[in-house]
């Protein structure tokens, strides 16, 4: 069978230094550079975003009429997902039942 060669030792990864190393240059550091006063801040708005939750949605459209219209679109589409499924299944049937026709007719 095919088997992966898998190294031994694998190479590093990434930036290796010798550890036996004598520095052969001087480094000269340079003064940091002084700090950027920043920018002032922008001006909060006094206007809240808008957010739509259920307790907003009936502030907008008022007291029952949401409850209402949430309540029947969910109805509609439960009836909706037990009508396809129901018709879905009516199918099979009659194709099940041709088949099984046909099957004893022979």
């Amino acid at each position: 069978m095919l088997r992966p060669k898998v190294p031994t030792n694998p190479a590093p990864t990434g930036i290796v230094t010798p550890l036996n190393t004598e520095p052969t240059a001087v480094v000269q550091h340079t003064p940091a550079p002084t700090p950027v006063a920043p920018a002032p801040a922008a001006p909060v708005l006094s206007r809240p975003s808008v957010q739509l939750t259920p307790g907003a949605l009936v502030a907008l459209v008022g007291g029952g009429t949401a409850v209402v219209l949430v309540v029947g679109a969910v109805l509609v589409s439960m009836l909706l997902a037990v009508a396809i499924t129901a018709a879905s299944l009516a199918i099979c049937a009659l194709v099940i039942r041709t088949l099984i026709n046909a099957q004893h007719q022979r």
